[in-house]
């Protein structure tokens, strides 16, 4: 069986605003269904809205300056990136039981094969999240 060889990237500049997790998870459904990506990415719009979700909301909740979502679909995995102005590195705490928030990094460590978080150029920080997609 030969790897898919077809590779499909999209970029979007999101305002730091609570309704840019929805057009987020919006414009990765488009993104994944789209004539351009791999098919095999399509069946996987569930676990990347949810990590696109999270990593956008942490980003417009304690990041700084707009937020950047990069997604691309190639060879069985689908890699979003998600970049802000600020300096915070985002960190797995144990949430409190009673508490409605705090399992956003767990969430997407849980369903990334792979979560690296880097210091950007001039400043700011991207996280980086690898799934799979076959």
């Amino acid at each position: 069986m030969r790897a898919s060889r077809r590779t499909a990237r999209v970029e979007y500049t999101l305002p730091r605003k609570a309704v840019s997790a929805r057009w987020a998870r919006r414009l990765t459904t488009g993104f994944l269904n789209g004539s351009r990506t791999p098919p095999e990415a399509a069946r996987h719009v569930d676990e990347a809205n949810l990590v696109v979700s999270e990593l956008v909301t942490n980003a417009t909740r304690h990041g700084r300056g707009r937020c950047r979502l990069r997604l691309s679909s190639a060879d069985g995995q689908v890699t979003v990136e998600v970049r802000d102005e600020g300096s915070r590195i985002p960190k797995v705490r144990p949430p409190a039981a009673d508490g409605e928030s705090g399992r956003g990094v767990a969430l997407v460590q849980c369903l990334a094969r792979q979560l690296k978080v880097s210091a950007a150029p001039g400043g700011g920080k991207t996280v980086c999240a690898v799934l799979d997609a076959a």
